[in-house]
């Protein structure tokens, strides 16, 4: 009999990022999308094996054309309740995130919790089906420096006089909301060399509000809904070879992006026990009209650390040099011994 949570590893292909067009009405996004899986989809909560997970992100953007746009991120998620109904497990979890944009240190900081209840069909040796729904609610807060900002009605004689103008007194330069996500995936491992998964998620349901203006037009300032849509695979061509594309679109406002790539995850231990071995990875990505992205990595025991970087390949490549963003992930899980004594004896891949 295979572990139950065998299945779960195909999320290494889900997604988040996207093109940001209107700054105040898009989410935040990473390249390493795959080391902050909760950020785009909940159904994702506990989706992995092992006891339990944790994971950080670090990103740094547009450094050559502006103050940088710096983001972070930081979750931590694990089963709660085992065999609700045979092998169904209800899990928990919390994402939070940091972004700092441009001159005026527009921040958005997010506290998230998320749960998912994980439904397992069909399980055999070398097969299993699930179907993962997961919720996410939680506290965000956006704040902006005004005192950062220009407005033309401060300038008069000749002089700039800074929070004087009209516009300024009309600004809040703090707000916050209270934000709802939903999302559910498909995973299917075949055999012990191939494996995928489909999701979809929605985020955004209630549409908070986070507009600045202190008399706003309530319907015009809602954060808009973000749809994406996954598609992820693995395949094993040999014990220590692997390869694991994938596609994301996504959709919000008047933003639409499309991510492809795949990563190419070769192991340099024992193979016998994958969800345990030492390992190296790269990959390449293309978020269309806007940059080819390139990441690389090893895995050692439980630990995972990923390094990436962005080239500009939009018309803001003239100003930026091709320069784009860096970014750092590192993600731990805690092993299971039990899962592991067991993998010793019934080897499967690691989705």
């Amino acid at each position: 009999m295979i572990s139950k949570s065998t299945i779960t590893r195909v999320s290494l292909l889900v997604a988040m990022a996207f093109t940001a067009k209107t700054l105040q009405a898009q989410d935040i996004h990473f390249t390493q999308f795959n080391a902050a899986p909760l950020v785009l989809n909940p159904a994702f909560t506990g989706d992995f094996e092992g006891q339990w997970r944790a994971a950080g992100i670090y990103r740094n953007q547009w450094a050559s054309v502006s103050v940088p746009y710096v983001t972070y991120g930081a979750s931590f998620d694990m089963p709660l309740v085992y065999d609700l109904s045979i092998d169904d497990y209800l899990a928990g979890g919390i994402q939070m995130t940091n972004d700092k944009a441009g001159d005026g240190n527009l921040t958005n900081f997010s506290v998230l919790a998320s749960v998912a209840y994980h439904k397992f069909f069909g399980i055999k040796e070398g097969s299993v089906k699930a179907l993962s729904v997961g919720f996410q609610g939680g506290y965000s807060e956006q704040s902006i420096d005004l005192s950062k900002l220009y407005f033309g009605d401060e300038f008069y004689n000749g002089q700039f006089n800074s929070g004087t103008g009209v516009e300024t007194q009309g600004l809040n330069n703090r707000v916050h909301y209270f934000t709802v996500n939903a999302g559910i995936s498909w995973a299917q491992m075949t055999s012990t060399t191939f494996g995928y998964q489909l999701g979809v998620g929605a985020n955004n349901l209630n549409q908070p509000l986070n507009g600045f203006e202190k008399q706003t037009n309530q319907q015009n300032n809602g954060i808009g809904m973000r749809y994406n849509g996954q598609a992820g695979f693995i395949l094993y061509t040999s014990d220590k070879f692997s390869v694991r594309p994938g596609l994301l679109f996504q959709s919000q406002s008047t933003a639409t992006e499309i991510i492809a790539g795949s990563e190419f995850h070769y192991i340099v231990s024992n193979p016998e026990v994958r969800s345990f071995a030492t390992a190296v990875f790269i990959s390449g990505w293309y978020r269309t009209g806007d940059a080819v992205m390139m990441v690389i990595g090893g895995e050692y025991k439980s630990f995972r650390l990923g390094i990436s970087y962005d080239y500009n390949v939009s018309d803001l490549k003239t100003a930026s040099n091709g320069n784009g963003g860096f970014e750092i992930s590192i993600r731990y899980i805690a092993p299971s011994p039990l899962d592991f004594a067991h993998k010793l004896v019934y080897p499967c891949s690691r989705f």
